[in-house]
């Protein structure tokens, strides 16, 4: 026991290492996607676009991201987990360069969608980085460390954007990606371990892959068109909905008899756990990205404020995340991932509802205070879902999990936007009296659904797994080679 407290105490350094080099990583896709938001404007005004054609920079990279995630897994494995993170940002730093110097409003989402590849590849290798890295240990921890850059990106994002499209071009939002992208890779060539391929002879599923991920990036397209189209009724919702579950469906079916690996394991979801985790992690897609979709556009349209300020006053729900982050990191480590979630979706349904109630009249100071142990909830929410995930996967599923987890968040937060969106429109349409109270009244019926989210999120969250973190079998990771070289030199 003494002996195992040792070597854990000798993997921290290593673990820590890692971490920072893949939050260095992470910084600049997670920022970028929120930056090119507040800029949606400006970019159409100086490339001659319509909002119609320009959104596609926003759309379009999601799409990409859904084509390349599934790939991520039979890459992982395939080529190790360095060499497709470095790749990864190769791509993205080649994506933002060519952004940058986009010349027209078709080359520009034609470069967004290299960069969508890029980061689509990179986000889930990362977490499967993590795990491996760690053995299954101290996964609480961990993640906590590696979410900063998520947890900041909503914060700092919209800020950060506002400032550069205001006092710079908007070129500057790509600009900035490029040192941020190099000092990632040195970083990683220089600090990552490399780890043999698990199955370097493993053959890419095409047929998995050309079902898999058109049908990942169709669904998305057809949630994202329901908030253009304020109904789900409609031919441009229902033809790429029925589409992408048809895919989705074939796709279900082609895995279960594929005698070989699968480009993502279906088998994975035969586990409770892993089932409740992914579950979870969907409906909490739709809390996150339902929320920022949201709370914006009441500010600026209930409370009347512009666009940096409204920027300025989401940062305490940012706050409330970071201040819980470190904390509840350490907690999934030694206690169930069951009881953190479900205390912390209370407290994020606790303040989700003073916005049921607001208006253009109500405390400024309530609504950050509420912010703040909105954020506090939100910051217990995700960790604990991603640790639990992994509990009791062998090595080679690792990939096929992070693939999983990531397409199910994705999904959601499309999903959370799309249906928020609609609701707001139909309560407006709805009403035959326009006004602020009216406007105000809509936003309200939305945090309403957002709170239902919030409580159904309570049953899959339920289903959690009661063990702690496990350590990942199969052969042993980077990390765990160097400590047993540690402990017996």
């Amino acid at each position: 026991m003494a002996k195992n407290k040792l070597q854990n105490e000798k993997l921290e350094p290593m673990l820590l290492k890692i971490a920072i080099i893949l939050v260095i990583g992470s910084l600049a896709p997670l920022l970028d996607s929120t930056m090119v938001n507040v800029a949606i404007k400006t970019i159409g005004e100086d490339l001659n676009s319509t909002i119609s054609v320009i959104q596609w920079t926003i759309t379009g990279y999601v799409l990409a991201m859904g084509i390349s995630v599934p790939i991520s897994g039979w890459a992982t494995n395939r080529f190790g987990s360095k060499q497709v993170y470095m790749s990864s940002l190769l791509i993205f730093l080649a994506g933002s360069v060519l952004s940058s110097l986009s010349w027209n409003i078709e080359s520009l989402i034609g470069f967004r969608l290299l960069q969508g590849i890029g980061a689509g590849l990179l986000m889930p290798t990362l977490q499967t980085m993590l795990v491996q890295a760690a053995g299954g240990q101290n996964l609480g921890r961990m993640m906590s460390f590696v979410s900063i850059p998520a947890l900041l990106g909503p914060i700092l994002g919209p800020v950060l954007g506002g400032i550069i499209v205001n006092s710079l071009s908007w070129r500057w939002i790509f600009y900035v990606n490029i040192p941020v992208t190099i000092i990632a890779l040195l970083l990683a060539w220089w600090g990552l371990p490399t780890e043999k391929p698990y199955n370097s002879k493993q053959s890419l599923d095409i047929i998995g892959l050309f079902l898999l991920s058109p049908a990942f990036s169709i669904l998305i397209y057809a949630i994202s068109q329901v908030s253009s189209h304020g109904s789900f009724d409609c031919n441009e919702v229902v033809v790429p909905l029925v589409t992408g579950l048809l895919l989705m469906a074939a796709y279900i079916v082609h895995a279960l008899h594929k005698k070989t690996s699968s480009v993502l394991d279906i088998h994975l979801f035969k586990s409770r756990n892993f089932s409740a985790s992914t579950a979870s992690l969907f409906l909490s897609g739709i809390i996150m990205n339902g929320a920022m979709l949201l709370l914006p556009l009441f500010y600026q349209q209930v409370r009347g404020e512009n666009v940096l300020f409204a920027g300025l006053l989401l940062i305490p729900q940012g706050a409330g995340m970071l201040l819980t982050r470190s904390w509840i990191g350490r907690l999934v480590d030694r206690i169930d991932s069951r009881i953190i979630v479900v205390i912390s979706l209370i407290v994020t349904t606790i303040g989700t509802l003073p916005f049921a109630f607001a208006n253009s009249n109500t405390n400024q100071i309530l609504l950050i205070a509420a912010l703040l142990l909105r954020g506090a909830g939100l910051g217990g929410l995700l960790i604990p879902i991603m640790a639990s995930a992994y509990i009791g996967l062998n090595r080679d599923q690792t990939p096929h999990a992070s693939v999983a987890t990531r397409i199910l968040l994705t999904i959601g937060g499309a999903f959370g936007s799309a249906i928020l969106a609609t609701i707001v429109e139909q309560q407006l349409s709805y009403s035959s009296v326009s006004g602020a109270q009216t406007v105000a009244g809509a936003y309200n019926v939305a945090f309403w659904w957002l709170i239902v989210f919030t409580i159904i999120t309570l049953i899959p969250s339920l289903l959690l797994s009661t063990r702690k973190n496990e350590p990942v079998t199969g052969p042993d990771s980077a990390v765990q080679i160097k400590t047993q070289k540690d402990s017996t030199g």
